[in-house]
Order: structure tokens, then C-alpha cells, then sequence
């Protein structure tokens, strides 16, 4: 028996060689750029900052899901969630947003599909 097409994406990366990860402004604006760059609809964005010089965790709250971010200014290191359901969301064009608005250079990124006849 074929299973029924999935509906959902998560993709979890690793950002490396990043900038601005102590950003909370510049954070907030990835998110929400990222939310648009994937065709989702965007619910809100929460962010908290652990200090100055310290890393941000924040998460876009989406309709179809999430994008998320936790963030290590001092290694240069954002840890990266994004699910989306949907066929017209675009959790690829969400992380291509994230990476270029931090300056990442390599990524490590593991794609899953979600929603086996679930959603």
C-alpha cells in the first residue's frame, strides 16, 4: 500500500560563520523575511535576547507552522528549524533568507517529510 503525499516539510540546519546572531532587530527582521520568502502566514514573532553579546532565541509563529532560531554570536552558530505544511509554502526559500540575512557561509541541513496522511 502507497502511503498518501505528505503535506509538510522540516527542515533543521546548521548555520555556521554567521554575523549579527546578538541582533535582536536584525533577527526579527530574518524571521519575517523568511516567513514571506516561504509563503507563509505569518501569526508572530517572539524573540529573547540572554544579554548583550549573548545569543537570541526566538521563534516566527506561522499559520502553517514554524520557523525558529537559537543563535551563538560567539561561535558564529544558529541552530535552525523550519516546518511548514502546505504545498505552497517554502521552507527552502525561508532558510535561503535566513542564511544570507546572517552571512552564513557552510550549512548542514536535514530535510524530513512530515504528515503521512495526518494533515
Amino acid at each position: 500500500m502507497t502511503p498518501p503525499p505528505y503535506d509538510g516539510v522540516h527542515l533543521i540546519a546548521d548555520l555556521t560563520g554567521c554575523s549579527g546572531l546578538d541582533d535582536a532587530a536584525l533577527i526579527e527582521r530574518a524571521l519575517r523575511a523568511a516567513a514571506i520568502a516561504a509563503h507563509a502566514t505569518l501569526i508572530e514573532v517572539r524573540l529573547h535576547a540572554f544579554g548583550p553579546g549573548q545569543g537570541i532565541t526566538g521563534v516566527a509563529l506561522l499559520a502553517e507552522s514554524h520557523i525558529s532560531i537559537h543563535s551563538w554570536p560567539e561561535h558564529g552558530y544558529a541552530a535552525i528549524d523550519i516546518f511548514v505544511c502546505g504545498r505552497r509554502c517554502d521552507a527552502q526559500a525561508a532558510l535561503g533568507v535566513l542564511a544570507e540575512m546572517l552571512r552564513a557561509t557552510p550549512q548542514h541541513v536535514r530535510s524530513i517529510k512530515r504528515g503521512f496522511g495526518l494533515i
